[in-house]
């Protein structure tokens, strides 16, 4: 038994190696990743297996982001340390959307060797169903999730997402949200990989939700 998160803030990784380090200490496997957001303001989690692919989408991200964070409207963005310590802080507008398609996101995801998937697809507000009305047939995701505010049943009652892999994680934006809902995985390896093969049901990896 392992146990992994993935760690995803919103257009950026800046404190993705620091939670890497601070989790190595717990036995915590972590996959870094970005929850990006597109220019129809559809939210996208993106998973890397290696750092260099990952702070290479970041770049691209950084690059099409426009806006300058107020931080007295939208709080601090605060680059830290594995020892709880602030090292920086982000200037940009990290709530703002990006100027790239959902597809441009995902192609450039596959690009960087990651893994797209459709965050809280349940969720009105930035979850693509709600955004756009429906999941484009052609945008390759690896798979959907689904928030704490449904249960897999329902979600597959209710949404047009049969046929997709489904995962269900906290969406938290809060310490004390994390864990609120999870996946388990039978799988060998925490990588990429392992991940897609339990997303297909391939060589006895599967995913397991309640």
């Amino acid at each position: 038994t392992t146990l992994f998160r993935s760690i995803c803030d919103h257009n950026t990784c800046e404190n993705v190696k620091a939670v890497r380090k601070a989790a190595e200490m717990k036995g915590i496997n972590v996959l870094g990743g970005m929850e990006i957001t597109s220019k129809e303001e559809v939210h996208l989690v993106t998973l890397f297996d290696k750092d260099e692919d990952l702070f290479g989408m970041q770049e691209v991200v950084y690059k099409n982001l426009p806006g300058e964070n107020y931080p007295e409207y939208f709080g601090e963005q605060i680059v830290m340390n594995d020892e709880d310590e602030k090292t920086g802080e982000n200037k940009r507008l990290l709530i703002g959307a990006t100027e790239l398609s959902s597809q441009q996101i995902v192609d450039l995801a596959h690009r960087h060797s990651g893994m797209a998937i459709a965050s809280h697809v349940d969720r009105e507000g930035f979850g693509i169903i709600g955004q756009l009305g429906f999941i484009p047939p052609d945008l390759p995701l690896d798979a959907l999730e689904i928030s704490p505010r449904i249960s897999y049943k329902k979600a597959m009652e209710t949404l047009p997402i049969e046929g997709y892999p489904v995962i269900a994680s906290s969406d938290a934006h809060r310490p004390e949200d994390i864990g609120k809902s999870f996946t388990t995985f039978l799988i060998e390896e925490v990588n990429l990989t392992e991940l897609k093969k339990a997303f297909l049901g391939k060589e006895g990896r599967k995913v397991f939700l309640s």
